[in-house]
């Protein structure tokens, strides 16, 4: 109704159809969403729970990729090789052992070419539907990017090298355990390569199952899972990282990232998370 006139005014018949269509449309295609990645969901679940019996080495991929268009980029990747990520292989075998696994090879690294494909990037703050999407447009463009030489890679972790020079903070980087796929943020800098390390490490355990254990607020580590020794008297400062907590807490505000892999463990709840230790231990 027009204010002060007496008319009544109707949306039109025609508008009123198409308004409920679209309703339904975005309805229909929600569903359809996600029955595709709770499809993919139990097909991926599947592979996470052969992959994390530890009976054979798990062939993880990885795959360079230029995030920016410098030379000094270029120039690093052209110089990777499988050497670059040894430590990680190292730091698996070593944290196995240490969990009681004698596992010969946890894992096993293969270098690809870099792409010059570039991956989605996920939305900043995305809504449910909006993570879906992002999800499975990830899920196929891997599926696009995935030649390497050698064994069917069972993880394939895509790593976006940026130059620091150009770029003092990175994206966040994601592992996906619902397909077996990373998306890694690193600096193309040779300094900087252990440290690049520990971030592949961290997201390869999340392919594995491996939940984060810090406040994601604070970025500081919880106690007591996100902490590599909980039981330590004083509890802070703590020597060395939890590869989940992400940082090696300092005191109650402060942590730091930790400059290798050796700084880190693998720590109970992780280990358990990713099959390293059984759940009856």
């Amino acid at each position: 109704m027009e204010p002060g006139s007496g008319r009544v005014f109707y949306t039109p018949l025609h508008e009123q159809h198409q308004t409920l269509h679209l309703g339904m449309f975005r309805k229909f295609r929600i569903a359809i969403l996600i029955f595709i990645l709770a499809t993919v969901g139990l097909g991926a679940w599947r592979a996470n729970a052969r992959l994390t019996t530890w009976e054979h080495s798990v062939h993880v991929a990885i795959y360079p990729i230029a995030a920016d268009d410098s030379p000094a980029t270029r120039s690093y990747l052209n110089h990777l090789s499988i050497d670059s990520f040894e430590d990680i292989a190292q730091w698996m075998q070593t944290e196995s052992n240490r969990h009681g696994r004698s596992v010969l090879q946890p894992i096993v690294l293969h270098l690809a070419s870099p792409l010059t494909d570039k991956p989605p990037l996920a939305p900043s703050h995305p809504s449910a539907q909006e993570a879906i999407l992002w999800s499975l447009k990830l899920r196929w463009w891997a599926s696009q990017n995935d030649a390497i030489a050698g064994p069917k890679p069972q993880v394939r972790l895509f790593v976006l090298f940026h130059d620091p020079e150009l770029n003092s903070r990175t994206p966040h980087s994601t592992g996906l355990a619902k397909g077996q796929i990373g998306l890694i943020h690193a600096y193309a800098n040779r300094q900087q390569r252990r440290q690049n390390n520990v971030v592949i490490a961290h997201e390869l355990l999340h392919t594995f199952g491996a939940t984060d254990k810090y406040d994601l607020a604070t970025l500081q580590p919880i106690h007591p899972q996100g902490y590599a020794e909980p039981q330590r008297t004083p509890r802070l400062p703590q020597a060395r990282a939890e590869i989940m907590g992400g940082r090696t807490p300092i005191d109650e505000v402060t942590s730091e990232i930790p400059a290798s892999l050796t700084e880190t463990v693998i720590g109970q709840e992780t280990a358990r998370e990713i099959g390293l230790l059984r759940t009856d231990r």
